[in-house]
């Protein structure tokens, strides 16, 4: 699935410029966050916060779910001033999710 929808999302990533290493990218489908990552090691660094405002420049509007047992990735989003617009289950894996949004 992975494979099929990389060509078709917006891709952000962060690089190092010293040391030219990518440390994290945020990838985009439309106004939706398929996902934020950032290398274990580099994580707590503002990485993640810099790819989450590079993409609030070029979008009005930012979606995502995040897995609510994923207490540290919801503190960030809620930090980042995005709000929990609901709670669904995730159909491939039954999980609970939080539906959140930011907008300018």
């Amino acid at each position: 699935m992975v494979r099929e929808m990389l060509p078709l999302a917006e891709i952000y990533v962060y690089e190092d410029d010293y040391t030219k290493q990518i440390y994290g990218f945020i990838g985009l489908n439309n106004d939706y966050i398929e996902g934020l990552f950032v290398k274990e090691t580099m994580q707590s660094k503002g990485i993640g916060k810099q790819l989450i405002h590079h993409v609030k420049k070029v979008k009005s509007i930012l979606k995502l779910s995040v897995y609510q047992k994923n207490e540290k990735a919801t503190k960030f989003y809620l930090r980042e001033k995005f709000s929990i617009q609901s709670e669904t289950v995730d159909d491939n894996t039954g999980e609970k999710e939080f539906v959140m949004v930011w907008r300018r």
